[in-house]
């Protein structure tokens, strides 16, 4: 087997298998895992497996390549025809993957009579509890989708779990191993995790809370008939979620199903038959699939802390679920609350409406007074715990913290969360419980109505921003005043015309066309003032992450928003323009607006690249602080770099490649 230099037009995706139907054969007792099914499989699927990409002609997805490829023209020696099935593994192309247990199947683990798989990957232990093997590799055709930076493959590995799981056997400690995974690979630019339908909810929940300032794509996905079936699921599931984690960075935790792409803790699982399983009752999904893939940038998540991505390793499992019912007595509710239980998530009636039996809010208020954090929230799919009632007031009295409109899950594993936070007092977490901490509940809404948009409004914006041109273009202090009038004719001839006038709608777009271009002109000048003006309320200091659908910030037609609008040329966004020239200042304040470090440019190259190219130190020291790190495309220039600094005896260099994670020569002086 052999590895690859990973081109510019190819995203890396890594598949964790845990197990679930998709994987699925029909055995004796009905369906059945059987391990390294899946890959094969899908390595026999042109749409999934494409050996065109695998380095067998140049030029390849083109009908010219292909042609000489298929004459024999391509890469002067013979290759295994698309789709073959029985090529030797040596021939695939691997990726370096990583875990927390042993990768493969031990001879322990094959029935008698069973011989090693011929795929069997040789694994070997690098660290205590850190496993890695070369895994074959499968690479799609090159597709576009909208709102894309053009054709490109998307080559994956699938790390397999041994043994396979049902979902119903899914424990913390294998949400914890999930997040471990996928710290341990988080040099691929995202992740997959299939998994089964019926805890999914639960570990897209957990994975949220313990994938923290998470940078990447993670999406988790499974089938309700598995892909061994004629007619199934499985495939529209896999295409869709491998698809979306190729293309876009949506750096949250979500759950792809039935062509829709949720965020991962605000699903539940409603139906066990319909292909259509999860729902996202009290929040809009993030992307749609129809003929185009509609991605909600207004709803996505961005992160604005200086903090690298780090996976929480424990979660308490002294917590519990309590479904209130008419007639529970109090004798109940304080069995729930005997030691070691720590936390109860009291699923309540309506808004959040309890009996008003003294006795259970007794039960209720000492369990409160004794430490125990109780959350109340709705055993209705939608809507959310109020005191608009006298019932729900009291609970509030007692202790009780109300959950606003999360999911059970959400709730659940949110308080099993902080609970393992030994930094956090139980007044902490009860008040973390409340806010929002990877948009898993709606803020309250503000009382302020917002004003509509009108034409002179947009009309006097036009103007602020044509003004930042020319302040930006020209150093004279003494700049003009531009002003802008909609009427460009004279009164007469408009009148006989009779058109319509310009209206709020299309000046906005205006200024949603100039913006682009004035963020990445006060990017490059490192004009604060500017680019302060272009970021709007989130350069202030406001969340980056759109918890309400009723919120609609300016430019949610852009991937990641306006902080991360692409030239159209280079593909490169404002912070890539930003690191190249050296402006620490405006590299700051980006990522704090929420700017994705993880971008690469239609080159292959992200902002830290640059940044460590040019020999901007202090750039370099804040996009490691915010969780950059090079691409596997930019290593083989960073590689070069270093031999022409260490022939150089350039130590600046060396030092600043070395803290972008580049190994480095011994013997430099």
């Amino acid at each position: 087997m052999e590895s690859i230099v990973q081109p510019a037009n190819e995203s890396r995706v890594l598949i964790i298998y845990t197990g679930g139907t998709i994987g699925m054969l029909v055995g004796q007792q009905g369906y059945v895992p059987e391990p390294y099914f899946l890959t094969e499989t899908l390595r026999s699927q042109t749409r999934f497996h494409d050996p065109l990409q695998d380095s067998l002609f140049s030029n390849a997805g083109s009908v010219q390549g292909f042609r000489d490829w298929s004459s024999g023209n391509g890469s002067g020696r013979s290759s295994p025809q698309p789709g073959a099935a029985g090529t030797p593994v040596s021939l695939h192309p691997t990726l370096l993957v990583r875990s927390s247990r042993p990768i493969g199947q031990p001879p322990s683990a094959l029935s008698p009579g069973q011989q090693i798989p011929r795929n069997q990957p040789r694994c070997v232990q690098v660290a205590d509890n850190v496993y890695e093997a070369r895994l074959p590799s499968l690479v799609t055709p090159l597709s576009a989708v909208p709102g894309g930076t053009g054709s490109k493959s998307i080559r994956y590995a699938i790390l397999e779990w041994n043994p396979l799981l049902d979902s119903s056997n899914m424990e913390i400690d294998d949400w914890i191993r999930i997040a471990t995974e996928i710290e341990l690979n988080y040099t691929f630019d995202a992740f997959v995790v299939l998994h089964g339908t019926d805890t999914m909810s639960y570990t897209s929940s957990a994975l949220s809370f313990l994938l923290e300032d998470l940078g990447k794509t993670v999406i988790l996905t499974g089938a309700q008939i598995p892909l061994s079936q004629l007619r199934n699921d499985a495939v529209d599931n896999l295409m869709g979620a491998l698809t979306i984690a190729g293309h876009y960075i949506i750096p949250e935790c979500c759950l792809y199903f039935n062509h829709t792409l949720y965020r991962g803790n605000r699903v539940s699982k409603l139906s066990s038959y319909d292909l259509s399983a999860f729902n996202s009752p009290n929040f809009p999904p993030l992307v749609n699939v129809g003929i185009d893939i509609n991605v909600n940038w207004n709803d996505v998540i961005r992160q604005t802390s200086l903090r690298r991505f780090r996976a929480h390793k424990y979660m308490s499992p002294h917590v519990a679920t309590l479904r209130l019912f008419p007639g529970i007595t109090d004798a109940t509710i304080k069995a729930f609350f005997m030691p070691p239980m720590r936390g109860v998530v009291l699923e309540t009636f309506g808004a959040g409406n309890a009996p008003q039996r003294a006795d259970m809010m007794k039960a209720l208020k000492e369990a409160c007074d004794r430490g125990m954090v109780v959350v109340a929230i709705s055993q209705c799919a939608k809507g959310t715990v109020s005191d608009a009632y006298e019932t729900g007031r009291t609970l509030l009295q007692a202790g009780v913290v109300p959950g606003c409109d999360m999911t059970p899950e959400c709730a659940l594993t949110k308080l099993s969360y902080l609970l393992s936070k030994t930094e956090l007092s139980v007044k902490e977490v009860r008040d973390m419980m409340g806010i929002p901490l990877r948009g898993e509940l709606t803020r309250a809404a503000s009382s302020a109505v917002p004003s509509q948009p009108t034409l002179d409004n947009n009309l006097d914006s036009i103007q602020h921003v044509l003004s930042r041109f020319v302040r930006l273009s020209r150093p004279s202090s003494a700049l003009p005043q531009i002003t802008i009038t909609p009427e460009t004719v004279d009164s007469a001839a408009q009148d006989s015309a009779a058109p319509w006038t310009w209206t709020a709608a299309e000046a906005a777009n205006t200024e949603a066309v100039l913006f682009p271009f004035l963020v990445h002109l006060a990017a490059a000048k490192d004009d604060i003032e500017s680019l302060s003006f272009c970021l709007g309320p989130i350069a202030e200091g406001e969340s980056a992450a759109v918890t309400s659908s009723s919120e609609t910030p300016k430019f949610g037609n852009i991937a990641g928003g306006i902080v991360n609008c692409l030239d159209q040329g280079s593909g490169r966004s404002p912070l890539h323009v930003a690191a190249l020239n050296g402006n620490s200042r405006s590299v700051n304040l980006l990522l704090r607006s929420g700017a994705l470090v993880h971008l690469r440019d239609t080159l292959g190259h992200t902002a830290l690249y640059y940044a460590a190219r040019q020999g901007h130190e202090i750039v370099v020291d804040t996009l490691v602080q915010a969780g950059a790190t090079l691409s596997n495309y930019d290593g083989g220039f960073a590689d070069l770099a270093i031999k022409n600094a260490f022939r150089a005896q350039d130590t600046k260099s060396l030092c600043i490649w070395e803290n972008c994670g580049m190994k480095i020569p011994n013997s430099r002086t």
